[in-house]
């Protein structure tokens, strides 16, 4: 049996339709791109350029006053809530004993809103971070910082709040 096979001359106009298919292909894709970045990059361009007119109006640097190192108020003035973050009982009236010992006034001493306090915790209002820091160290308790899930209104008055762990 005989079959006839094309010249390979015969071959080569697909070969050549598909190179200039894909060389138009190339160009439109370098077209749509260069229009993209134009129609992306002015937007862009005036963002940048009014951040950079917020950042040379901005001070070049702000003077933050540090946090007193020394406590301003004696113990005698400040008021210290206790809360019993542990669940057993009598454990917020013994530290309570033991605050007043130190010369603190003991404002509201009860239960936290939690029982399963790992460590005992001091936590202090605004401002009051010295004060916080020094009962953390008449007490031993090293885990001292900012209200955490109390409100300043939650303590009552008071400017120190010891949380009571395990």
């Amino acid at each position: 049996m005989d079959h006839s096979f094309p010249a390979p001359d015969a071959v080569r106009p697909w070969r050549t339709a598909t190179l200039v298919a894909t060389g138009f292909a190339a160009v439109e894709l370098v077209i749509l791109l260069a229009i993209a970045v134009v129609a992306l990059g002015r937007p862009l361009a005036h963002h940048a350029a009014a951040a950079r007119t917020a950042a040379s109006a901005a001070p070049a640097h702000t003077i933050v006053a540090p946090a007193p190192t020394k406590p301003r108020l004696a113990r005698a003035d400040l008021e210290v809530e206790i809360l019993n973050g542990n669940g057993r009982q009598g454990s917020a009236a013994a530290e309570a004993s033991t605050v007043r010992g130190l010369g603190y006034v003991v404002g509201n001493v009860g239960n936290a809103a939690r029982a399963d306090y790992t460590r005992s915790v001091v936590m202090y209002r605004r401002g009051y971070r010295a004060e916080g820091l020094r009962l953390g160290r008449d007490l031993g308790i090293r885990a001292v910082g900012p209200l955490d899930g109390l409100h300043p209104s939650d303590l009552m008055g008071a400017h120190l709040a010891v949380v009571i762990g395990s």
